[in-house]
């Protein structure tokens, strides 16, 4: 098939968005269909199969305010987006923003087929704003976003049950759609090398552990999780690890060392995360705003333990097993009691280490990529039947 992509928002493969983009964009390659990519990232200029837009400028106010969150989205320029759509067989849209708004209507005009996935909840738009905690700025952004593309689309592919329900409860509709998860890479399935264990655990000096993947950012609330440990009779005892990247990394170094936290922040890629949670004793998912949270689950299937963010606006509290893996919003001295607790009794983490990693239900990432490019085959499909 020849397949258009369409990402307002690419970038680095170091959010779940846009490793989901890579990811789907990789597989598809890999099964012989001709993928072209429509983005703003400069870096890939002159690249096969790429076609670059020029980014958009919304304003000295709203820049700042993008920038600071570190997103750089996409201006749409109508000829190149017709050249890449024209002659497509089905026309894939990333996230709901002007790139797809402006794709939308030139699939239309030729008659192609279009499939959209969710990736955006409404709070990680109105956070930008300063609106993050309105439900009514979260129930109009997902009118916005039904009226200007899902409402277009063939088939909407949503990662999971929680998020669905959500945006169709918010827009009052519903639309043709399939739940399919983003995938847990296949290498999260398979022990670490006890070699690179040892050398993690000796990095972390032997302390008990504690990991949290996420980007730095309000929606991923690691904050809590810092204040948490310092609040402790055992903080000395805790090495906590921030794996990622974003704007508020600046902020949580200095709440850290204001605190007295043992804590490492950096980015880490794929291959070494699997080494650094198999060495770790606990994960802790902050986040109170989540569709899937991949991160979550790729903790899970290595044998960590969950202690999760008991939020409405996150998908992550399904994966909790009891109450003693929830955490109440926003509540440090909840969550420091809830680590407490394995920590004063380890036979339970063991126990429940092995509860989490056997009863598990995780997809892997080629067979959501399977059911992804299923998807497409079937919406492209849809418009030679009707012919």
């Amino acid at each position: 098939m020849k397949i258009t992509i369409i990402c307002d928002v690419l970038g680095e493969p170091n959010n779940g968005t846009s490793i989901a983009a890579y990811n789907l964009i990789g597989y598809l390659r890999s099964q012989g269909h001709f993928v072209t990519v429509v983005c703003c990232d400069a870096d890939k200029k002159g690249e096969s199969g790429f076609r670059i837009v020029p980014t958009i400028d919304l304003g000295p106010i709203i820049n700042a305010a993008l920038a600071r969150n570190e997103v750089v989205p996409a201006k749409a320029d109508p000829v190149i987006l017709e050249e890449a759509i024209k002659g497509a067989d089905v026309v894939h849209l990333l996230m709901p923003f002007p790139l797809s708004w402006k794709a939308v209507p030139i699939c239309e005009r030729y008659g192609i087929p279009m499939t959209a996935s969710f990736h955006v909840q409404a709070e990680n738009f109105t956070c930008h704003l300063g609106m993050m905690k309105s439900s009514l700025a979260t129930k109009e952004v997902y009118k916005y976003f039904y009226k200007k593309v899902y409402s277009h689309c063939t088939i909407t592919h949503y990662p999971t049950e929680f998020i669905k329900n959500d945006f169709e409860s918010n827009v009052r509709k519903t639309v043709p759609s399939k739940v399919i998860s983003n995938g847990v890479c296949e290498s999260f399935f398979e022990p670490a090398p006890i070699e690179a264990i040892t050398r993690q655990k000796e990095h972390n000096k032997d302390k008990f552990t504690i990991v949290v993947v996420g980007r730095y950012s309000s929606e991923k609330a690691q904050q809590v999780l810092i204040r948490a440990i310092a609040k402790s009779k055992y903080k000395d005892r805790i090495k906590l690890i921030l794996a990622g990247e974003g704007p508020k990394s600046k902020h949580y170094r200095r709440l850290a060392k204001r605190k007295g936290v043992d804590c490492e922040m950096r980015f880490i890629d794929h291959d070494e995360l699997k080494e650094v949670l198999s060495a770790a004793d606990l994960y802790v998912h902050t986040a109170y705003v989540e569709l899937e949270s991949i991160a979550c689950l790729e903790a899970i299937v290595t044998g960590l333990v969950p202690i999760i963010c008991n939020s409405k606006r996150s998908a992550a509290r399904f994966f909790a097993k009891d109450d003693r893996c929830l955490y109440r919003k926003w509540d440090s001295k909840d969550l420091k009691n809830k680590i407490e607790y394995f920590m004063d009794n380890p036979e339970e983490l063991e126990s429940c280490k092995m509860k989490y990693k056997t009863q598990a239900n995780v997809s892997k990432l080629e067979t959501c990529m399977k059911k992804m490019e299923e998807m497409l085959e079937e919406a492209a499909e849809s418009v030679k039947k009707e012919a």
